[in-house]
């Protein structure tokens, strides 16, 4: 792309800005990275960017950042209207992301997957599915780590499966750009619209409105994922899902379908009924069996629901009709999504601490027949928590309330316990460690204690997965002698 010699400026360090910061470097771009944080908030990769000549600016985003940048690449936690980058759009700076600049320069095809819920797992069961069928397969974009860092080792006959959120595709779209006048020919073919030739969206509900101006911001970012396709490229959408229906009547080119309540002419659905219903591929006038309902392991109908996402997506990839058989029914779940972490005095700990909005809370909840004791809380997402609230008080003995958002989701559940009659032991705790603590005291033989908290892990954690690793800690720690089980006595004494 002729980008030696270039000057560019990459906004926020977290993993994805690190990554982009040192490949960077290493064309012989000029590279200035700025971060809110202070440098005592890193740890070594500070050194490694500073001694590649990566010009570090901390602390802050002061205005000379962007002085003789000719483009800056925004991370993904940097909102889009931040005050900073309204500064480089009137200067005339071009944005981009480390997403969009992997897409430009990878030399193998890519499946790209969006959606509000079950993007993480279906992409991994893609990723599986291609790498059963013997493809060479690299996995990322908004789970593991960025793939920049690989773009170099990844051959054409390769296989890219990403992730991707709605802040990474709101860059794909040309109008992300619309402020630039002029710009160096390294940059142009960033600015163009593009998208994935698998393209997916797995659904659209209300979700990251406390950094979406509205939901149609929202759907528009997501769109961008489909709405640039070239003629043989495949858009698969959720027939389940009103919005992904309704996308589809203003695309171009084919689209391939999934559901776990319609038959489809082009994609996956079921056959037959309940547990002994089977996945099918639908393609062409043929219908090909991937395998039965009961023999997939991943628990819930929103799971179900990834499988025929994942298997629609492969089929359009050119998996084998074996190897999706062989990764759906074998396949246990990605790490703090549903994850079984132990059973401790005949009581199953389950982590889902992925769950960061009320509507991945209800699905958590429907996917257990057994009484549950629910951890839920931390950051609000400006989302609505009327159902959630409802079905906390059907499903749930306990709900065990931490974090920030504790009072509203107990206000929730109030107000919906006038409403229903309902009701369900509440408790708040300051901590997730204490919250863990509490549902041991009250969690009997036979119960299900859920980590689902429906908000993300700001207040306290870095991330969702510091907040599953610190529950699974936590549950551990009840496992040792003396580590917090307390006698039925004592729980008696406790919640009298």
């Amino acid at each position: 792309m002729g980008m030696r010699g270039r000057r560019a400026l990459v906004v926020g360090l977290a993993r994805e800005g690190v990554a982009l910061a040192g490949y960077l470097a290493r064309q012989g771009v000029r590279v200035v990275a700025t971060d809110l944080k202070p440098p005592a908030a890193f740890g070594a990769e500070l050194a490694r960017l500073a001694g590649a000549g990566v010009e570090l600016v901390l602390a802050g985003h002061p205005p000379s950042a962007l002085d003789g940048c000719d483009i800056a690449f925004v991370s993904p936690g940097v909102p889009f209207d931040a005050d900073f980058l309204d500064q480089a759009r009137r200067r005339g700076i071009p944005l981009s992301t480390e997403s969009r600049l992997f897409c430009q320069l990878c030399p193998a095809p890519i499946v790209g997957i969006t959606g509000s819920n079950g993007k993480t797992t279906t992409a991994t069961l893609v990723g599986e599915m291609l790498k059963a069928s013997g493809r060479t397969t690299w996995v990322g974009g908004n789970i593991g780590q960025p793939l920049i860092e690989s773009v170099d080792r990844i051959g054409p006959e390769d296989q890219v499966v990403m992730e991707l959120s709605s802040f990474q595709l709101e860059y794909f779209h040309p109008s992300a750009n619309a402020h630039v006048m002029d710009v160096h020919p390294a940059w142009v073919p960033l600015l163009s619209g593009w998208s994935p030739h698998v393209a997916a969206v797995l659904n659209l509900t209300p979700n990251h409105l406390d950094r979406h101006p509205s939901m149609d911001a929202y759907i528009h970012a997501k769109r961008a994922i489909v709405a640039y396709r070239r003629p043989g490229e495949v858009a698969v959408l959720g027939m389940d899902d009103g919005l992904t229906r309704a996308m589809a009547e203003a695309l171009p080119g084919p689209v391939h379908w999934f559901s776990r309540l319609s038959t489809v002419d082009w994609g996956a659905c079921l056959a037959g009924q309940g547990r002994q219903a089977a996945v099918v591929l639908r393609q062409a006038g043929r219908e090909e069996r991937v395998c039965a309902v009961g023999d997939i392991q991943l628990r819930g109908e929103h799971n179900l629901s990834n499988v025929l996402a994942a298997c629609t997506i492969g089929a359009a990839a050119g998996v084998p009709g074996p190897a999706m058989q062989q990764v759906s029914t074998t396949f246990g779940g990605v790490t703090h999504r549903l994850e079984w972490v132990a059973e401790v005095a005949g009581v199953q700990y389950y982590n889902d601490s992925i769950a960061t909005s009320p509507e991945r809370l209800v699905a958590a909840l429907n996917s257990f027949e057994e009484p549950i004791v629910l951890l839920a809380g931390g950051r609000d997402k400006h989302l609505p928590w009327d159902e959630a609230a409802r079905l906390m008080l059907r499903r749930t003995r306990h709900v065990i309330l931490f974090g920030e958002a504790a009072g509203l989701i107990a206000q929730a559940l109030a107000a919906a316990g006038r409403a229903t009659g309902g009701e369900a032991g509440i408790h708040r705790r300051a901590t997730l460690e204490d919250a863990v603590h509490a549902a041991a005291q009250v969690a009997h033989p036979g119960d299900v204690v859920l980590l689902s908290p429906g908000c993300t892990s700001f207040d306290a954690f870095k991330d969702f997965t510091e907040r599953g690793e610190r529950f699974r800690a936590a549950v551990r720690q009840l496992q040792l002698p003396g580590g917090g089980i307390p006698s039925p006595a004592y729980r008696a004494e406790m919640w009298q």
